[in-house]
């Protein structure tokens, strides 16, 4: 590790300590479990992660169930952001089309969607498209309601997208016309001229998409039929009055969240690194 990589690693550790021993100072002067609980009761159930918590099975289970959940709804919602942000942006005519609609549904909380969403899917999962009369197929199939993916997609959805168009709209037209001139086909210049210049922005989109991805989770979870998952150990967690548990549950968000990001910030680092250099 380069000395200025391991000095900026060591300085972004200052603030994690601190806060660690704030906890640390606070959960021994409180002295309730269930307030705060303190750092050694949450690192003992990392310690015995595989075992059954609370009769939700281990953690690595829920935390696969809901990992799985939300590259669903992930997936979903940025396989539709993505063509149509490209579109909006490049196309005044489509953005024009669909602008004003998707202005109205944006700023509409995913949450705010549940009833509806129930009413719409009920329980069904993808369980229900394949049949599947039991075992342990269908119960793991059961577990990813379309509900789930819905909320979660939802709320991928409006960042990629506005990001996206955002990106498209901002490459300079000056690029776009010299291509014209030089006799540059429509396919040449979304290909080598659109994509490339607005990739660095919809890679940001992306990133925030997938946080947002992860803090619908937990309202996704709580759905009715939901019975695994991170979010939902957390919620049953709290009615039993284990902070520690929901600590724990939250800790795991955090970290596969910020890992999750952090692949994004590598894929900036080796290919987009131009972007920093122009500004």
């Amino acid at each position: 590790m380069k000395t200025k990589d391991f000095k900026t690693t060591l300085y972004g550790l200052i603030v994690p300590i601190m806060f660690l021993i704030m906890w640390g100072i606070l959960s021994n002067k409180i002295g309730n479990e269930v307030i705060l609980p303190k750092i050694s009761s949450v690192l003992n159930n990392f310690a015995h992660a595989t075992q059954d918590f609370i009769g939700l099975g281990s953690l690595p289970t829920n935390i696969f169930v809901s990992l799985i959940r939300v590259i669903l709804g992930y997936t979903a919602g940025v396989i539709l952001a993505i063509p149509l942000g490209l579109l909006m942006g490049y196309k005044n005519k489509v953005y024009g089309l669909f602008n004003t609609f998707i202005n109205i549904f944006r700023p509409i909380p995913p949450l705010a969607w549940v009833p509806l969403v129930l009413a719409w899917f009920g329980v069904s999962s993808f369980a229900t498209i394949f049949n599947l009369p039991g075992g342990e197929m269908q119960a793991f199939l059961n577990n990813f309601k379309f509900s789930m993916v819905f909320i979660i997609g939802l709320g991928t959805f409006f960042p990629v997208l506005t990001n996206t168009v955002f990106a498209v709209r901002t490459v300079p037209k000056t690029l776009i016309e010299s291509a014209k001139v030089l006799g540059a086909s429509e396919r040449d210049i979304f290909l080598k001229i659109l994509l490339p210049a607005s990739a660095p922005t919809i890679i940001t989109g992306l990133r925030t998409g997938l946080g947002i991805a992860w803090s619908c989770l937990v309202s996704a979870e709580m759905l009715p039929g939901s019975l695994s998952g991170v979010g939902y150990l957390i919620t049953h967690a709290y009615e039993l009055g284990r902070t520690d548990l929901v600590i724990t549950g939250v800790t795991c968000i955090g970290l596969i969240g910020a890992s999750l990001d952090y692949i994004y910030r590598l894929i900036e680092k080796r290919h987009f690194s131009w972007q920093n250099k122009i500004r």
